[in-house]
């Protein structure tokens, strides 16, 4: 199995929240699968819901802040490389966790132009990938992540929607990004997440039914759920959500089709 996923949406519609649900599945169904988790959000939210704290220092952009000091100061060899550099930075921003690693993005370094970094974390998420059998990825909400094509080598892109005008204007803006930069995926995944049990989800699934595009599917839908809600808001780690939740049994229904 080798699968490069990005969850990707409007902000504040649960991507990181089903990513996490998703790495709960895989970790509880394959039990050798090597995992690694990128949070590419410089909101950082993976490490607050599954309860690790991540010291900014750790972050890629804790790295490149202080790779920055470094070359003002003149403390770099003059024979190596900036982008080897950098390279050498984020594979030591890597966190080993017991069952899955974590690379966190982090917020950026401060003035100046962030494209170099984006452009090593392209090659390093490359050269990485090929050492997991599962990447997940919590992309930023923005849809400057698409235009960077830093997702190029993705196998599976899914758009989280909200029930919400701006949830699926979002995600119809992604679907349109993605073919504008000729980003291509071998399925994209609609989902509707906190969307009640009722004709609101005919919205979201008549929007998914008018693209043309045979690899565009909707995923499914899940429901809200409080118990989730309540463990998010006291930091508790969500991998350790109850299996009989509700919505993670839907989600484990949805994350198969996926796997």
């Amino acid at each position: 199995m080798k699968k490069i996923i990005s969850f990707s949406g409007k902000g504040g519609v649960g991507k990181s929240t089903l990513l996490v649900l998703m790495l709960k599945y895989l970790l509880e169904k394959f039990k050798n699968l090597d995992i690694l988790v990128i949070d590419a959000d410089p909101d950082a939210n993976i490490g607050d819901i599954i309860g690790k704290e991540i010291n900014f220092k750790e972050t890629i952009g804790g790295k490149m802040t202080a790779l920055k000091d470094k070359i003002q100061n003149r403390q770099i060899p003059l024979d190596v490389s900036k982008d080897q550099i950098i390279e050498s930075e984020v594979f030591e921003a890597l966190i080993e966790m017991d069952d899955f690693d974590i690379l966190e993005m982090g917020r950026g370094e401060g003035s100046g132009c962030y494209c170099s970094v984006n452009n090593t974390l392209k090659r390093v998420i490359d050269v990485l990938s090929k050492n997991y059998d599962v990447v997940l990825i919590d992309a930023p909400a923005g849809l400057e992540y698409f235009a960077r094509k830093t997702g190029r080598n993705v196998t599976d892109l899914v758009i989280v929607s909200d029930p919400s005008k701006m949830g699926i204007h979002t995600m119809k803006r992604i679907l349109e990004v993605t073919k504008e930069v000729d980003l291509r995926f071998e399925n994209i995944w609609v989902l509707g997440n906190r969307f009640p049990e009722n004709s609101i989800r005919d919205i979201l699934e008549k929007e998914v039914g008018n693209i043309k595009e045979e690899y565009v599917k909707l995923l499914g839908f899940i429901s809200n759920d409080d118990e989730i809600s309540k463990m998010n808001i006291i930091g508790e780690n969500l991998l350790q959500l109850p299996n009989e939740s509700e919505a993670y049994k839907i989600g484990k229904e949805l994350f198969a089709k996926i796997i």
